[in-house]
């Protein structure tokens, strides 16, 4: 077991923050350094499949949502409109900048019937299912004897 050496100004949170900073850049994605990744809810119902994401603060306009090869895609940004003029924090965790997501759907969904509504800082987003698949049809196979 290897020992770790004890610092009196270490964080956690910092710590574990500047590893998920690391993450788009590992994964090969074009994300900022000081975005971030919102959590996702994506669940299926008899009729579709649904997609949720807390994005409170951010405005819906800002907001673009991609459905397309069974990926949802979420990008957008947020501002912080004020900025206090003393720095002297305690904490800072409130964020602003960039922000992308893309989930894998589970089944194949209409595309071009999804619907996107936000409401109470929540994007919820609707993919109608394209249908079930349909078992194949069992077919008997009838045995023929042949005489020589």
């Amino acid at each position: 077991m290897s020992l770790i050496r004890w610092s009196p100004n270490w964080d956690p949170f910092r710590e574990m923050e500047d590893m998920m900073n690391q993450l788009p850049a590992l994964s090969g994605t074009n994300l900022p350094a000081k975005g971030f990744v919102p959590a996702m809810d994506v669940y299926e119902t008899k009729d579709a499949v649904v997609a949720e994401t807390t994005l409170a603060g951010v405005r819906p306009e800002d907001v673009e949502v991609r459905v397309q090869d069974g990926m949802i895609t979420i990008q957008g940004e947020t501002n912080k409109e004020r900025e206090v003029e003393e720095k002297n924090y305690y904490r800072k965790e409130v964020r602003s900048g960039s922000f992308f997501r893309q989930v894998p759907l589970p089944v194949a969904v209409l595309e071009d019937k999804v619907t996107a509504e936000f409401g109470d800082g929540v994007l919820k987003i609707t993919c109608p299912k394209a249908g079930e698949k349909k078992e194949g049809k069992k077919i008997e196979i009838e045995v023929k004897n042949k005489k020589k």
